[in-house]
């Protein structure tokens, strides 16, 4: 399969020559202005595509997401695919990229993987402008009185580096006025959230002036309309608000663009893009990061709500590997047959399935097949299927891309078709902070009960006070238990929650209650991807 020139795709996809900007021969932005010609048109229904969760076996949420559109191509179903950027710590963390595999995979993969076409360097550097304003404004005088111990923003850089989570800024002669500072990865940072949460540049530019920076001397927020610099960040990011033009192996058209973290930030794709889809296909297929409890729970109570989405089904993906993992079986082990341990591994899948459903919406499990799945695990998960009256599917698209993914393809054309979703969100907006987070942590996590620390209090105490209790919840959590302990597999039992702090993202209407030991800037693992690349050819 080779990879057509992007004027094709962008043919395919119905979108004139006015309003596409080529980045090469593959990639490209599409004019947001192409918004008016499609302002008529009714919107498609979408399909939120989710996990379990994740394990070191794998689940390809990603690949499936692909794998399915590509099956809608096999079925002359039209449909169109948004997907998130990938950043470069996790690329060159563990991921090694986040393209998809195989045959389900999006192109030119590497150029998506690394530059692409320069979102995340738009972002960094509008990031960095504003940190760099503020130490500029301290340094000269300081006319907003704020308070350098006070400084919330955080610098940002694309990549995963823990020397970089605490700093002291501006040490040496005549170098500004010495403070604690750090950096968080560039897609845990609060204009990536905005970035995502935007319906137009005017939106974005509004949410832009409404983040708080800092406080004064007095505990007064100081915002980016105060560091009077919002303009020069809208020239950064003019051509990064534009959603990018890509296509899978298979040649379906793909809109990639923005690419929140789902552990720390809403970990959703733009709704920019989504709402474009939504008015070019009749079926729109989005993910999530991470497992429902993480992105799912974030696209449907944070993004849904702020887009006006309305969400008509969720596919909930897993293996026989992870389920057995999650059953208590060794990762090194998971070549052999283990039916005790794929039964017990059930409960994880059922918990994320029951949660979907909290929502209203109809959900189809399409478990990713593995060689090493014997006959008598597949059998043993299609009967749990079958008398819990879920509906599932097995696909193949790895190996073989969208013909592994025809049954899956159909059954989810079968289930708009079939069943109306009821999608309403988890909690009411209306309610106290600490009512929502209850509820997140209770419903969705199955905690028995929240934990916080006295700074975790004062702060959403603070940000009630300040005007914002009708805030969104964004959990910050651990992608790899449904409590706040990496190491509990499975569905953890008889355990609470604790937050030890609260961070405000007052342009994103969000706030980020931190848990556990969830860090905003990433370490790389002990070998990373980048080190295994060093035998490839570069």
């Amino acid at each position: 399969m080779s990879l057509l020139k992007i004027n094709e795709i962008a043919q395919k996809a119905g979108i004139p020559s006015d309003y596409l900007e080529p980045y090469g021969f593959y990639k490209a932005k599409i004019d947001t202005a192409y918004n008016e010609v499609l302002k008529n048109n009714p919107d498609g229904k979408l399909v939120l595509v989710t996990a379990i969760t994740p394990t070191k076996a794998g689940e390809g949420k990603t690949t499936t997401s692909i794998a399915l559109t590509e099956g809608f191509g096999q079925i002359g179903q039209k449909a169109m695919l948004c997907l998130r950027e990938p950043a470069l710590g996790p690329v060159f963390g563990i991921k090694g990229g986040a393209t998809g595999g195989g045959l389900a995979s999006i192109g030119p993969s590497e150029d998506i993987n690394l530059h692409f076409t320069g979102d995340m360097h738009a972002l960094t550097s509008s990031i960095n402008l504003i940190s760099a304003v503020i130490d500029n404004s301290i340094n000269f005088g300081n006319p907003l009185n704020i308070d350098p111990e006070r400084v919330v923003w955080k610098r940002a850089m694309d990549m995963n580096d823990r020397a970089l989570r605490e700093i002291t800024i501006a040490q040496g002669n005549k170098n500004g006025v010495v403070r604690n500072d750090g950096f968080v990865i560039t897609v845990a940072s609060e204009m990536m959230a905005i970035m995502c949460l935007a319906t137009d540049a005017e939106d974005f530019h509004r949410r832009l002036l409404k983040i708080i920076v800092a406080y004064d001397k007095e505990g007064k927020p100081i915002t980016v309309k105060e560091l009077n610099c919002s303009h020069a960040v809208m020239k950064l990011m003019k051509e990064a608000l534009k959603p990018n033009l890509v296509q899978t192996l298979e040649n379906n058209p793909v809109l990639v663009h923005g690419g929140p973290f789902a552990n720390i930030a809403h970990g959703c794709n733009s709704l920019i893009a989504t709402k474009m889809a939504l008015k070019m296909a009749p079926i729109v297929v989005t993910e999530a990061g991470f497992a429902a409890d993480l992105g799912a729970e974030k696209f449907l109570d944070i993004a849904c709500q702020e887009g006006g989405l309305h969400c008509d089904a969720a596919v909930l993906v897993a293996t026989i590997r992870a389920l057995k993992m999650h059953g208590g079986k060794a990762f090194e082990d998971l070549e052999n047959e283990d039916l005790e341990a794929l039964e017990r591994g059930f409960e994880n899948l059922e918990v994320h399935y029951q949660n979907l459903c909290k929502y209203g919406l109809p959900v189809i499990i399409a478990i990713n097949h593995f060689a090493s799945d014997s006959e008598a695990e597949v059998k043993l998960l299609e009967k749990w299927c079958e008398e819990k009256g879920y509906r599932y599917s097995f696909l193949d698209g790895f190996l073989q891309g969208g013909k592994g993914s025809v049954d899956l393809a159909k059954k989810v054309v079968a289930l708009l078709d079939e069943t109306k979703s009821d999608y309403h969100s988890l909690y009411n907006r209306k309610s106290p902070l600490k009512e929502k987070i209850h509820t997140i942590c209770t419903e969705i996590y199955r905690a028995d009960d929240v934990i916080y620390s006295d700074k975790a209090l004062e702060q959403l105490a603070l940000y009630e006070k300040m005007g914002f209790s009708d805030a969104y919840i964004c959990m910050a959590k651990t992608p790899q238990s449904l409590s706040d302990d990496a190491k509990l597999l499975g569905v953890p039992k008889n355990f609470k929650i604790t937050i030890r702090e609260v961070n405000l993202s007052a342009g994103s209407n969000f706030v980020v209650p931190l848990t556990g030991m969830i860090m905003t800037m990433p370490g790389l693992p002990r070998v990373p991807a980048a080190i295994k690349m060093e035998d490839k050819p570069w």
